[in-house]
């Protein structure tokens, strides 16, 4: 029992062992052919930004979850030796009674595209954090967010799906497993959150301090 344990064991750090190598080898292929596309996102935030917009984020799930994430550590602070004031930026999916209403009352497929026709304004940019590029919900708000003429912008996976044809700028992560994807999403955010800062901070946008 106890040799059978140790192997089995083994096997499952094994395991993780690969799941790391292909998070690694996700991340190498943004870096030898994705930043650029990072920068120009970047670059249309803080110009919504610094123009007096705001950034609305949506997502399924876990890019859901990522969307909150990423709104946070604008709102609030993303790096704790650069105090400054909170910016503009909010998650669609925050409202759970708003989201369970339209959900019951019309369809979960129109929410976001309802949330942009509701919260959106000319100026602002629309981030839709999705996996596929699939989700009918998405591809609806980013098309809607065009039709108003707000800014999108992706951060997508595999061909992008259906919403890379919808956004203005997309990174778009060429792979296919939704873990990996994933945590590319969240390293991409990051670093696009740190470029939004830089940014608005080199143009004197942010009042900083404390």
């Amino acid at each position: 029992m106890t040799e059978r344990t140790a192997i089995s064991s083994g096997d499952r750090a094994e395991q993780v062992r690969d799941l790391l190598r292909r998070s690694i080898a996700v991340k190498e292929k943004l870096i030898a052919g994705h930043a650029d596309a990072a920068v120009r996102l970047a670059d249309l935030a803080v110009a919504a930004i610094a123009g007096g917009g705001k950034l609305m984020l949506c997502g399924n799930g876990g890019s859901a979850a990522d969307a909150q994430h990423l709104a946070a550590e604008l709102l609030v602070r993303l790096r704790p030796q650069v105090e400054r004031d909170g910016l503009p930026a909010i998650a669609l999916a925050m409202d759970s009674s708003a989201l369970t209403a339209c959900g019951n009352d019309y369809s979960f497929e129109i929410f976001y595209e309802r949330m942009v026709r509701a919260l959106g304004r000319k100026g602002d940019l629309l981030i839709a954090i999705s996996t596929s590029g699939r989700s009918p919900n998405i591809v609806r708000a980013l098309k809607t967010a065009r039709a108003l003429g707000i800014k999108t912008a992706g951060l997508l996976g595999g061909d992008g799906g259906a919403a890379l044809a919808q956004c203005d700028e997309a990174v778009v992560v060429p792979d296919h497993e939704t873990g990996r994807i994933q945590e590319a999403h969240i390293a991409l955010g990051h670093a696009l959150m740190e470029l939004i800062e830089d940014g608005l901070l080199a143009q004197g946008v942010m009042r900083t301090g404390p």
